[in-house]
């Protein structure tokens, strides 16, 4: 009986001991993903620090990739131009940007302008080695350009063109007078981006909201890409958020794509550091809600990511103008219409806003 006994308590033993093995083997959790973007644009860092400009968070010199990262920004959005004549968003100066910004942490979005210079809703010009080519011959040259983009560079967000609203590549772009060839070169870029690099999200730009981007996303229903981008600035394209807001859901749920908000900024001062004319510096272009002050701007791009981030078709924003400060001196005539829009003040310190790119 009592070696009966011994092999019972044996047997239990063993038994309790493989179920607490079980127990404390932990089931392992996948790690958060930080699919909101919270990005900045920064295209004219490396201009401004060739220039000697150091930039500064809470008075102590630091790098501005390095300020943003800590600040929990994630994306970096870098503009591309095709022979700039002059010496800024060339194609080496961006690859090379490129590479710091991956080794800093950041995804790279990339805005393509398919231009030598500024392209946006007025201005979309073919750059000057392109523009004698047949169209035929000119949608080769965009897509050997964008190949040797994905190449050399290989963002991680390829945005096809630059605030696009009447198509790009003019005139043979023209989404209004040439809508058919409009639409098959970006079905082209974005072909060649789908085979080349499949796993690069693609993005297509349209500065405003309401009903104009209504009528050019309807025109782009047959291309192949990814995210809805849109710029939104109140000077611009109204004073009610609940417009962007209802933009966004309208555009998510019609077309089924995530939609960002690509360019956005907002003055933390009406005055001005440069001779240098600014965009925004009245009042009547502000809305009541946010002053211009160092807590109006904040909270002003804090509505813009809630906003977005509430939006279930809501994937992100951009700040824009982010590193623009008055770097060639208060008497420049030349140097920043946006120093008043930077994230950095005056004395090229990092600002409160900061705290709008926190991941919560």
């Amino acid at each position: 009986m009592k070696k009966l006994f011994i092999l019972i308590f044996s047997f239990l033993l063993a038994s309790c001991s493989s179920s607490d093995d079980t127990q404390q083997t932990p089931t392992p959790n996948p790690m958060p993903t930080d699919d909101f973007i919270r990005a900045a644009d920064m295209s004219f860092l490396p201009l401004i620090e060739s220039e000697g400009i150091t930039y500064k968070n809470n008075g102590a010199v630091q790098d501005a990739l390095t300020t943003l990262k800590n600040a929990g920004c994630n994306t970096i959005r870098i503009r591309l131009w095709k022979n700039p004549t002059v010496n800024q968003s060339t194609f080496n100066e961006v690859k090379t940007f490129t590479t710091r910004a991956k080794n800093a942490g950041f995804k790279v979005w990339l805005t393509v302008h398919y231009s030598d210079t500024w392209a946006d809703p007025a201005h979309q010009t073919t750059p000057t080695e392109w523009q004698s080519l047949s169209f035929t011959d000119l949608k080769t040259a965009a897509e050997n350009y964008t190949s040797t983009i994905l190449t050399e560079i290989n963002p991680d967000i390829i945005q096809i063109g630059n605030e696009i609203n009447s198509g790009f590549l003019w005139p043979q772009g023209h989404l209004i007078n040439n809508e058919s060839q409009s639409l098959q070169l970006i079905v082209a870029i974005s072909t060649k981006i789908r085979t080349q690099k499949p796993n690069t999200k693609i993005m297509l730009h349209y500065a405003g909201i309401g009903s104009g981007a209504t009528w050019f996303f309807n025109k782009m229903s047959a291309i192949n890409y990814d995210y809805i981008g849109l710029s939104y600035y109140p000077i611009w394209h109204g004073k009610n958020l609940s417009d962007v807001n209802s933009t966004i859901t309208s555009l998510g749920q019609t077309h089924n794509k995530k939609v960002v908000i690509a360019e956005t900024a907002y003055p933390f001062t009406l005055n001005w550091n440069d001779w240098t004319n600014n965009i925004v510096g009245q009042n009547d272009q502000l809305i009541t809600t946010y002053p211009a002050t160092n807590e109006g701007q904040k909270n002003f791009v804090l509505a813009i990511k809630n906003l977005v981030k509430q939006n279930s078709h809501g994937l992100g924003f951009c700040y824009w103008g982010s590193e623009w400060v008055a770097f060639r001196g208060t008497q420049s005539t030349n140097g920043s219409s946006w120093e008043n829009q930077a994230l950095w003040d005056f004395n090229n310190n990092a600002l409160p806003v900061m705290d709008a790119f926190s991941p919560n």
